[in-house]
């Protein structure tokens, strides 16, 4: 039985990654400070004895008394409400906790595997659509989302590091938008910003025209490729996500239509450094993993309105 310990296992991406380990048989320690993860999301996996849940803050010394296979590192406020309401939080977290969690991985002679953002891209140059991985950027350091970017680059140069200077067996992949069952309702995502708004026969605020673009990965394919990228040798970046690419617009459309809610759409001010477009190149995920998305968005959207509908909404 292989251990996998897992930070930020009690947030929407973490939790459902907890999930398929235990699926396949392994053991799972989970360590969140529930910042912005729920214990709701862990609530099914208590009883179960391959799973640990211990309250800790990574940015803090921690220490873990049994041999670790894989270390995974999800642990960081990933929504934009979230991580303007703990900036400093957030930057720590990219800093400090990824060196503790890349210390372990050190110590164990474990597999260390990251999940950074497609926000290390910021705002893209038109040339560069849909990214790859070797586009550099287009980032405001200095700006409302600069502790979410910044942090999210400075965590990517720490493992490089890791990798190059002590030899450590690291991953990384950068996800773009991932959407599905466990989010929460008021994480301000657009997704789950729409879903609720329909479901509860509110306006829908469309931000600017509603022309910007996203591409959007259902949870189920998310998974699968971390996973996938896990078992791996691979060492990344290397982009998970969904390239099939929809306006803010087409996306209220298609949540209006399966929800069947007379909402209606109001424009609103677009937030500082909103990127525009947002599609990933998934050409290394297909090519080194074998993987490619498989639940496009109408399927998707239906079964996470579902799951909203099963919280009460």
């Amino acid at each position: 039985m292989k251990t996998y310990l897992i930070s930020g296992g009690a947030g929407f991406i973490g939790s459902n990654l907890v999930s398929a380990l235990l699926k396949k048989g392994g053991r799972v320690i989970c360590l969140d400070n529930l910042a912005t993860g729920k214990e709701e999301n862990i609530a099914e996996f208590l009883n179960n004895p391959n799973f640990v849940f211990r309250k800790i803050d990574i940015c803090e010394p921690f220490t873990i008394d049994e041999k670790i296979d894989f270390v995974l590192d999800l642990a960081c406020p990933a929504s934009p409400i979230d991580y303007r309401k703990l900036p400093i939080e957030t930057l720590r977290v990219c800093s400090e906790g990824v060196r503790n969690m890349l210390d372990v991985a050190r110590t164990n002679n474990a597999r260390f595997f990251h999940t950074s953002t497609s926000e290390v891209y910021g705002d893209p140059d038109p040339s560069q659509h849909p990214q790859k991985e070797t586009y550099w950027g287009n980032v405001n350091c200095y700006g409302e989302r600069a502790c979410y970017d910044e942090g999210k680059r400075f965590a990517e140069a720490l493992i490089y590091i890791y990798k190059k200077d002590f030899g450590v067996n690291t991953g990384l992949i950068r996800i773009f938008n991932t959407y599905g069952p466990k989010m929460q309702p008021f994480d301000g995502r657009v997704i789950t910003n729409f879903i609720r708004q329909a479901l509860s026969g509110e306006d829908i605020t469309i931000y600017g025209e509603g022309k910007q673009t996203r591409s959007f990965c259902y949870i189920d394919d998310q998974i699968d490729a971390q996973i996938r990228m896990i078992e791996s040798d691979e060492e990344g970046p290397i982009n998970i996500g969904n390239p099939n690419e929809f306006t803010m617009l087409e996306l209220a459309e298609k949540v209006i239509q399966i929800t069947g809610s007379k909402s209606k759409l109001v424009h609103k001010t677009l937030p500082a450094d909103d990127p525009t477009q947002r599609k990933p190149d998934i050409t290394l995920a297909t090519t080194k993993l074998g993987w490619e998305p498989k639940v496009m968005l109408d399927e998707g959207l239906k079964k996470t309105v579902s799951w909203f509908r099963s919280i009460g909404y």
